[in-house]
């Protein structure tokens, strides 16, 4: 499969507590070091959305602008 330029896809396993390994390759990208804080969003629909903290900040603003403007 062919993904478009700076969009990535990986494939991982849930363990049986649950637990799943960020790929290296997205730990790297992203700069997630062991003890990094992550936000695990979840919508019923679309999914789970995995956040770096440096993310956090603009996306909640942009989640909070867009409830005002409803």
């Amino acid at each position: 499969m062919e993904l478009p330029k700076d969009k990535y896809a990986w494939m991982v396993k849930i363990g049986e507590k649950g637990q799943f390994v960020i790929p290296k390759e997205a730990r790297d990208m992203f700069d997630l070091q062991p003890g990094a804080t992550i936000l695990v969003l979840g919508d019923a629909k679309k999914g789970l959305a995995i956040l770096p903290k440096q993310m956090q900040s603009e996306f909640i603003a942009r989640i909070f602008t867009e409830i005002e403007e409803e």
